[in-house]
């Protein structure tokens, strides 16, 4: 593996100073975040929450990131997210220095500067070398977990090379987890009502020690548009993979296990966990809210989702 040498965000006035000196090179400006209306953010916003936001294929460095990441940015202010959750096909085409800036550190410039942290996951059009990149948070890993808050584990694999190595390295993870919330996050989709289609064979591979070792939710993208599932064998579903692209038109609502979508439109998610209880809203690239509910936590039956 080619290994990145890290890129560092620092101040205020460093990012300031990274911004002027690279947008030139951008193909797309940045967008002032300040002339961005929040949007009306439904989650309740507890003290000694987790909260985070997702989003998926997102590395284009075109307007339509760009206007995502405004929004993200405006979100953040009315709802202080800690980190992001990124489902792959982090950078799109060539992946030079400036590439990192252009499809990640600028966008995303106000958020780093804010003390966000991102975690990614890699696409099939991801280079390895990825995992090398200090913002993303991987340590040089293709896979990894990490516990944000207490009694929520967050687990990162990769989905496009699912060796048996990566297989026992997550179920040792999953059984040594005593949290209450298990949280997968990775590229492929297991279940999809789109093009792409349901990755059966991941689906084999993976879904018997979700369902065993009690994952609650797990966070997809490489579809280009929101999908929530209904639950499988207990576990939540969603696709997330339309921060900068998208399949207009794409999803196919009379598949069994869809349960709400939007193919109209890019977007991003914000999750909140409280206690026993997930909250979950989907907002488009306009601000406003696609999808929104919770999933309770529970043994016996496995939840279900009740949806707004």
């Amino acid at each position: 593996m080619r290994e990145w040498p890290a890129i560092r965000v620092g101040s205020v006035a460093a990012v300031g100073a990274l911004t002027a000196s690279l947008a030139c090179a951008a193909r797309v400006q940045p967008i002032d975040a300040t002339t961005v209306p929040a949007p009306d953010v439904r989650l309740p916003l507890q003290e000694g929450s987790a909260r985070f936001a997702v989003i998926g294929d997102a590395g284009t460095g075109g307007s339509a990131q760009y206007r995502v990441a405004a929004q993200l940015i405006a979100a953040h202010t009315v709802f202080p997210f800690e980190f992001v959750l990124m489902t792959g096909d982090n950078l799109y085409g060539s992946e030079d220095r400036s590439d990192y800036q252009e499809k990640f550190a600028i966008p995303y410039g106000p958020l780093l500067d804010a003390g966000v942290e991102f975690y990614a996951s890699l696409g099939n059009h991801d280079d390895d070398g990825q995992v090398f990149y200090e913002p993303f948070n991987m340590g040089g890993e293709r896979f990894y977990s990490f516990t944000p808050k207490r009694g929520v584990r967050i687990f990162a694999l990769d989905s496009t090379y699912m060796s048996p190595e990566q297989l026992a390295w997550l179920e040792g993870e999953l059984s040594a987890s005593r949290s209450r919330w298990k949280v997968a996050f990775f590229h492929h989709p297991l279940y999809s009502a789109g093009r792409h289609g349901s990755d059966v064979k991941l689906r084999q591979e993976l879904e018997p020690l979700f369902v065993e070792h009690a994952v609650s939710v797990v966070f997809v993208g490489h579809e280009h548009f929101y999908e929530r599932l209904k639950p499988q064998k207990g576990v939540h579903y969603f696709t997330t993979g339309a921060a900068a692209k998208l399949r207009r038109g794409d999803i196919d609502r009379s598949t069994h296990f869809h349960a709400a979508g939007y193919d109209q439109g890019y977007h991003f998610m914000l999750v909140e966990v409280v206690d026993d209880t997930l909250h979950f809203q989907a907002i488009s690239d306009t601000g406003r809210t696609v999808d929104a509910g919770t999933i309770r936590r529970a043994s016996t039956p496995r939840s279900v989702a009740r949806t707004e």
